[in-house]
């Protein structure tokens, strides 16, 4: 219903989706503008950079297509409106992910996807099997986690009722933390968000690999394999947190 809506008003929407694309790409220029000046960034070459911007932003960019309405529950939650969705014969995530869906979001895709492939191209990357099998497991484990994110950010504000900014600190935060390579921060940022909230599982990592760099924390080989996993455990604690917030809901008793 909402992509017949959008594509009613073909103009707007390509402005709109131009407008989604600018935006992010000017997050890109911002890099290459500190890379006039230096040479590397916590030792990592602009194109090894990008790989890591766009591998960052193709994974969120698909969670936030997919999920990227969560952000919504808060004021649904508040003016009491929830309670049309729980009477319908759809799941309610589905209904809450599918709220007001913005095709336009399909910007931010195209740009990071543009992004990771100029990387590539500028890459001297010895493609084995497994580093070609590993490119799109990433991407589809980084899509998981982010859509975990969300899932819990949106399980959050069944008792906040007004987080979506905090949960938008995890969500965009996230994704432009790990535009950055690892290096560059502290080692308690990154093992917060290697063991608490694993992020670090959406790019850094995987990218540690392929461009055959040291891993972050000097985590032992097998990780590169993990993201899979860690996407999985992610899933089904977001699934078990957003089950327990929907338990917890008592409408607005008006």
């Amino acid at each position: 219903m909402w992509i017949r809506s959008t594509m009613a008003y073909r103009a707007s929407f390509a402005m709109t989706t131009f407008g989604s694309f600018a935006a992010t790409f000017f997050d890109f220029v911002a890099i290459m503008l500190m890379f006039s000046r230096v040479d590397a960034l916590g030792g990592w070459s602009l194109p090894e950079v990008a790989f890591l911007y766009g591998l960052s932003a193709v994974s969120f960019g698909l969670a936030d297509l997919v999920v990227g309405s969560m952000d919504r529950l808060g004021r649904r939650l508040r003016d009491g409106t929830l309670d049309a969705l729980l009477v319908r014969p759809a799941p309610v995530l589905a209904q809450v992910a599918a709220d007001r869906f913005a095709l336009r979001r399909l910007g931010r895709l195209t740009q990071g996807s543009l992004v990771l492939g100029w990387a590539l191209s500028r890459l001297d990357v010895d493609w084995t099997a497994g580093k070609l099998l590993l490119m799109p497991l990433t991407l589809a484990s980084g899509c998981a986690i982010f859509c975990a994110v969300f899932v819990a950010g949106a399980a959050f504000q069944f008792v906040a009722q007004d987080a979506a900014e905090v949960q938008n600190a995890f969500t965009y935060g996230g994704t432009t933390l790990l535009q950055y390579p690892p290096t560059v921060f502290g080692k308690e940022l990154v093992r917060g968000v290697t063991f608490v909230l694993p992020l670090a599982f959406v790019n850094w990592l995987p990218a540690s690999y392929v461009l055959g760099r040291p891993y972050p924390l000097e985590l032992p080989g097998w990780v590169v394999g993990a993201p899979p996993l860690v996407a999985v455990v992610c899933c089904a604690s977001a699934g078990l947190a957003w089950r327990a917030g929907l338990r917890s809901y008592r409408s607005t008793g008006s």
